[in-house]
């Protein structure tokens, strides 16, 4: 069983920039394919990003390109979200996932094995 934490959501200004981290537990971080998803209440949950396991390759959902990087550094066993240029409309909670057993990253939170409980990102207008 793999556990994820995530820190760093809060309250932000438009504009504003937050940096989102997420630790999973476990010796096989580098093995794992890592996303971040997000959902609003009454909306399903939603793709934002997602990185391969040597961190050489990314995608992102169109809403957050050029404004969300998504990173990991595998000697610390952590994943990171940094986050610009927010919007109101970036206003959600942010899951990280982790998807095991595979090398290519996927869109599709049913791909993924593991999810942390969620952070709280609110932008004020």
């Amino acid at each position: 069983q793999v556990q994820l934490v995530e820190s760093g959501g809060g309250l932000v200004q438009d504009g504003g920039s937050l940096r989102l981290s997420c630790a999973p537990s476990g010796r096989t971080f580098s093995t794992y394919v890592m996303g971040w998803f997000r959902q609003v209440p009454g909306k399903e949950r939603e793709f934002v990003a997602a990185i391969s396991r040597s961190g050489g390759s990314s995608d992102y959902a169109d809403s957050v390109k050029g404004r969300f990087t998504i990173s990991r550094d595998n000697a610390k066993n952590t994943v990171y979200l940094q986050m610009s240029s927010l919007k109101p409309e970036d206003t959600a909670v942010y899951y990280c996932a982790a998807r095991v057993g595979f090398y290519t990253v996927d869109v599709q939170s049913g791909q993924y094995d593991y999810w942390g409980q969620g952070t709280q990102v609110t932008v004020s207008s």
